[in-house]
């Protein structure tokens, strides 16, 4: 089965304010019906790249049972650290980059990976604010989220692998 996963994450402040995620999971049928899910959460201190990154987790997360994936980012350090293959060389290498500094969001990157496993994941970078209509709509998503009154936002991430927000798929 393929689904198209797009992500977005929003900061105020980067680190010191708030943020939030957005992402929209879509299944297209044969019949040309599509079911689409939205998953978002803010948080009371944040970064952007961390927003990005629990944005691919949680839409992948949500997935309950394996597929094909495209997942749509506006976030072209998550997109390359897949397509030009950064992420084995972190690994291969205890979490540290090219240029001998540890790789930020360790936490994240891992829980990314071990979301990513089950499926065939296919990253795609689309730029940001750019009118695509389902960036644009992530983007929403996130912002609303994060410019949430502070009593409604989460204080950490927390990487549980909660399966609560599993998207049902309509399809065999």
């Amino acid at each position: 089965m393929r689904v198209n996963i797009f992500t977005d994450g929003a900061a105020r402040g980067n680190p010191e304010g708030p943020g939030g995620y957005g992402a929209i999971l879509q299944v297209v049928g044969a019949d040309g019906t599509v079911h689409e899910k939205e998953l978002s959460c803010g948080y009371k201190k944040t970064t952007n790249n961390r927003m990005e990154l629990l944005a691919a987790i949680r839409g992948l997360e949500a997935l309950n049972r394996p597929c094909e994936v495209v997942l749509y980012s506006d976030s072209k350090y998550l997109v390359d650290a897949f397509n030009q293959g950064w992420i084995d060389n972190w690994v291969k290498k205890g979490w540290v980059k090219s240029d001998k500094k540890p790789v930020k969001n360790v936490d994240l990157w891992k829980a990314l990976l071990k979301a990513k496993e089950p499926h065939l994941v296919q990253f795609v970078w689309v730029k940001g604010h750019d009118g695509h209509p389902e960036n644009e709509r992530c983007d929403v998503l996130a912002t609303t989220a994060a410019d949430q009154p502070e009593e409604f936002l989460m204080d950490d991430v927390e990487l549980s692998t909660s399966q609560d927000v599993q998207m049902t798929l309509p399809f065999s």
